[in-house]
């Protein structure tokens, strides 16, 4: 049995806790946060310990899994402290904020012999899984165009407001429209070329950019809004035979026969509690972790280069 110790228990944590719920190799022996409350919601569910010092939860559990659902800001740092006491890592996205804490994470990895991986959520998401197989089998014909979304508010429930920081969690480039450009990266590679523009004050953060490739683009946006937005994230892709859109939480493919199919239904998730989709992606992507630790083999669905690569681009948006 695989002892699971989750830091940070707030936001993107719930989706993460359900998730390891449903994994029968593991149990969860430690829950930590520098709020007791919250932890203790972790404690009342599954019967672990709550700490509120990070250090003392490695001494006491030992576990063999770190879960990070800390700031951006602390991932790597708690990454690497994990892997000294030698855990195996999954940390929430972003890995950093700098593209050297890449090296300093998985070098920490080799030398503990331990698996790491950041948990890029849309690489386990059925719907952009299809999108990437229409893609590599080429079964609607040559990609032509795309375009992805991903909108918002501007965060006020974070913990010491650090979401609304760029110091601490680099605004709508690194919390929100990494997602997107780290499914792109993943799937089609590096762009040739970005065109990026960005409206941003104190009060709300705007990025949209485009990444053209030798055949195809495509066109991203980004946001946090000062408003009551709701929520909401998609994508449409122009191949030669079909449009892929995936809206309102469902994947409709339009064929050039004029039929139109839709993604088969899966069970969901549970509620998240963060106003995200339900899906089971969050288990998907701690299943497969939990089979490589098993395995004793790296998570090469999520690659450092490509984590650098992503890190490199969101850089050059910023300017």
């Amino acid at each position: 049995m695989l002892k699971v110790a989750i830091v940070g228990c707030g936001g993107i944590s719930r989706s993460h806790l359900n998730s390891w719920k449903q994994i029968p190799e593991a149990k969860i022996v430690g829950a930590c946060d520098v709020r007791a409350e919250k932890y203790q919601v972790f404690v009342d569910e599954t019967g672990c310990n709550g700490y509120l010092d990070f250090s003392a939860m490695l001494r006491r559990e030992k576990p063999d899994i770190v879960d990070i659902c800390l700031p951006t800001y602390l991932h790597a740092d708690y990454a690497v402290k994990a892997l000294k006491h030698g855990c195996h890592v999954l940390t929430e996205k972003p890995i950093s904020l700098r593209m050297r804490d890449v090296d300093r994470v998985y070098s920490a990895a080799r030398r503990a012999n331990r698996r790491v991986m950041v948990a890029q959520v849309l690489r386990f998401w059925r719907e952009y899984m299809a999108l990437a197989d229409a893609y590599h089998t080429g079964r609607y014909g040559r990609l032509l165009s795309g375009t992805m979304l991903r909108l918002g508010n501007m965060p006020k429930w974070s913990w010491d407001n650090w979401m609304r920081d760029p110091e601490r969690s680099g605004l709508v480039p690194f919390d929100l429209h990494i997602h997107d450009l780290d499914f792109i990266i993943a799937t089609f590679g590096s762009p040739k070329n970005v065109v990026c523009d960005r409206a941003r004050n104190e009060r709300q953060d705007y990025i949209h950019a485009i990444y053209h490739f030798d055949d195809f683009f495509i066109a991203t946006e980004a946001a946090w809004f000062d408003c009551k937005y709701k929520f909401q994230s998609g994508f449409r892709f122009q191949f030669e035979k079909a449009v892929l859109e995936f809206k309102d939480g469902e994947l409709t493919i339009f064929h050039d026969d004029d039929t139109e199919e839709k993604l088969a239904d899966e069970p969901t998730g549970e509620e998240n509690g963060i106003n995200l989709p339900k899906t089971n992606a969050y288990y998907n992507e701690i299943r497969y972790f939990t089979d490589c630790v098993l395995a004793e083999k790296d998570c090469d669905r999520v690659k450092p280069e490509e984590l650098k690569e992503v890190l490199r681009l969101i850089r050059k948006l910023e300017k």
